[in-house]
């Protein structure tokens, strides 16, 4: 089969797998897309393979991240700003939008921008005008957008925190990527490429994880997802480059959470349960207090809104 630029992230979850068959199919396509998941899941990842993927592969991928722009200088970044416009524009400067004129721009935490340039981003996915700062005229400008971000932006849509009208402009296509411990089949295999792919680049022997290192990394519920995988594999390249790993070498943060901790109070049947059928009651019990409100539902599972409806589809819950 012909390599994709899929091929790079790896996984055989079914949660993951459904992600990736959705986004092969909408990078062939100018859709608006809208990237979901926690921090470090690896969205930027997903939003550079849609674009290798699609018509346009050849043109500009250009990234921004509006978390890390000042709210002042945002408009000015993405739309561009004539000499003169304000204080302190002694040049023309040309904005992300119009750089990536035939390619793709990819909006970093898009929950971050502020809400007077929201209206400003509306219009240019809606008519594809982008107006300088100090322009008199708009232009037209082909460029796709792919937005991103780890914060639930129905919720800030209830709370008015973000446009209802860009949200539901920019989640024609919405991508929710799984966290890293709801990818059970996939953690171990990221481990393993991610240590030979940095062994090579700091040319040492990779370091080798014993059984009890491999249970103990498996408990852990990595909260910074696969950026903390990674990070976690280079570390262990540098400092125990060639050495065999056992558990209690591994880092602290690692080793605080044994399986005695893990409180609940549920307690496991001697006679064991069906974990799809117990998931798929709890799912319609939320539903049912509710009152089948699908938002509302989800916080009481402490599920995204998109996860519950994975879920949901994956049970046959209408």
């Amino acid at each position: 089969m012909k390599p994709t630029a899929f091929d790079s992230l790896l996984g055989h979850s079914a949660a993951f797998a459904t992600v990736i068959r959705a986004a092969q199919i909408v990078a062939l396509t100018d859709a608006t897309v809208l990237i979901l998941g926690e921090s470090g899941t690896g969205k930027e990842r997903l939003a550079h393979a849609l674009h290798q993927h699609s018509r346009r592969a050849e043109q500009a991928f250009i990234p921004i991240n509006c978390a890390a722009l000042p709210e002042q200088l945002v408009e000015s970044a993405l739309f561009g700003h004539k000499r003169g416009a304000f204080t302190g524009a002694t040049t023309h400067q040309t904005g992300r939008i119009q750089a990536a004129a035939g390619g793709t721009l990819f909006l970093d935490e898009i929950g971050e921008l502020p809400l007077t340039v929201q209206a400003k981003l509306l219009r240019f996915l809606e008519s594809g005008e982008c107006q300088p700062i100090g322009s008199v005229q708009a232009e037209k400008v082909n460029t796709r957008i792919i937005a991103a971000t780890n914060r639930d932006l129905y919720q800030m849509v209830q709370a008015k925190q973000f446009r209802a009208d860009l949200y539901y402009r920019l989640n024609i296509v919405p991508l929710t990527l799984p966290a890293l411990r709801e990818r059970e089949q996939d953690w171990e295999l990221l481990l393993q490429q991610f240590t030979r792919e940095l062994a090579a680049q700091h040319q040492c022997p990779p370091p080798i994880y014993d059984r009890s290192a491999l249970k103990q990394l498996k408990r852990y519920t990595w909260p910074g997802n696969i950026r903390e995988l990674r990070n976690f594999c280079e570390r262990m390249v540098i400092l125990d480059s060639g050495q065999h790993i056992a558990a209690e070498q591994l880092p602290a943060e690692m080793l605080a959470t044994p399986m005695a901790e893990l409180n609940t109070e549920f307690v496991l049947p001697e006679q064991g349960l069906s974990l799809p059928e117990l998931e798929k009651d709890l799912i319609l019990q939320a539903l049912q207090k509710t009152n089948g409100n699908r938002t509302q539902a989800a916080r009481l599972l402490g599920l995204s809104r998109d996860t519950l409806l994975y879920r949901m589809k994956k049970h046959t819950i209408e």
